[in-house]
């Protein structure tokens, strides 16, 4: 499927399968299924259907994916959209682990969220982990973007950590995601793509 990075996902409209590759393939896979479970019922998540050892399979959520939704333009309402929708999830007390526009699905005439995807990486930690990564995905990923971040922080509503600290966590995710590359194939693209990412993220001021 569109928009799958790490892992090995497909779909046919009803159903999504996602295989677990990589370092702690079988980790991954735990935590994810683990936290949609929980969270069913609390928060936009998709069904869990089948686990297998590899594999995770799940109900087909419709909606429109958020880097689409930014890319046509409505980067304003995805934006809010991320900031509340955050807000649920760390009043949980979780982190995501990986949160921004493209692991949310949204119902393009509303923009409310449908599902949150890819929670292979939650766990228990501080909200700036979330904040941080959002704010970096558009850096990234939408740096034309950028200017209407205050859409996002303002509507999680709760405090935002200074600069400093949101860029101190993004150059450690930055350099979590290298090492990770690493063990998964050293001195291969992704350690090359995450080595480069992480020069520029650390070389940021403001």
């Amino acid at each position: 499927m569109e928009h799958g990075y790490t892992n090995s996902t497909v779909g046919d409209g009803a159903l999504v399968v996602k295989c677990y590759q990589g370092p702690e393939a079988a980790f991954r896979l735990g935590t994810e299924s683990r936290y949609l479970r929980r969270l069913r019922g609390r928060l936009p998540v998709p069904r869990v259907h089948q686990i297998t050892a590899t594999s995770l399979t799940t109900r087909f959520v419709a909606g429109a994916h958020g880097q689409d939704l930014l890319d046509a333009g409505r980067a304003a309402e995805v934006l809010a959209e991320c900031g509340r929708v955050l807000a649920r999830i760390h009043r949980l007390g979780i982190v995501h682990g990986d949160y921004g526009p493209q692991n949310l699905l949204f119902d393009p005439a509303t923009f409310e969220t449908t599902a949150i995807l890819d929670w292979e990486w939650a766990h228990p930690g501080r909200p700036v982990e979330d904040l941080a990564w959002c704010e970096w995905i558009v850096r990234v990923h939408h740096p034309e973007h950028v200017p209407l971040l205050p859409r996002f922080f303002d509507a999680y509503g709760g405090p935002v950590p200074a600069w400093a600290e949101r860029h101190d966590s993004m150059v450690a995710r930055c350099r979590d995601l290298l090492d990770f590359c690493g063990r998964w194939e050293a001195g291969g693209g992704g350690e090359k793509l995450w080595r480069e990412r992480l020069d520029l993220t650390a070389s940021w001021t403001a």
